[in-house]
C-alpha cells in the first residue's frame, strides 16, 4: 500500500521533521486563513491539468481513427 509518506520519502527523501518544518514554515509565512486559499487554488490548478491532458489524451486517440 503507497501512503503520503512513502511518496514523499521515495521521491524527496524527506522525513517526518522535515515534513514538520516545513509546514510551520508555510503556516509562520501565510498564516492559518490563507493556507486553506492557496490550497483551493493548487487543487482547482491540478484540476486543470488532468482536464488539459484528459483533453490531449482524446485528441491522439481522435487522430489514431
Amino acid at each position: 500500500m503507497i501512503t503520503f509518506n512513502t511518496v514523499i520519502c521515495g521521491m524527496f527523501g524527506l522525513g517526518a521533521g522535515e515534513i514538520a518544518l516545513i509546514g510551520g514554515v508555510l503556516l509562520f509565512l501565510f498564516g492559518g486563513t490563507k493556507i486553506p486559499q492557496l490550497m483551493k487554488g493548487l487543487g482547482q490548478g491540478m484540476n486543470e491539468y488532468k482536464k488539459a491532458v484528459t483533453g490531449i489524451n482524446e485528441a491522439k486517440e481522435e487522430l489514431k481513427k
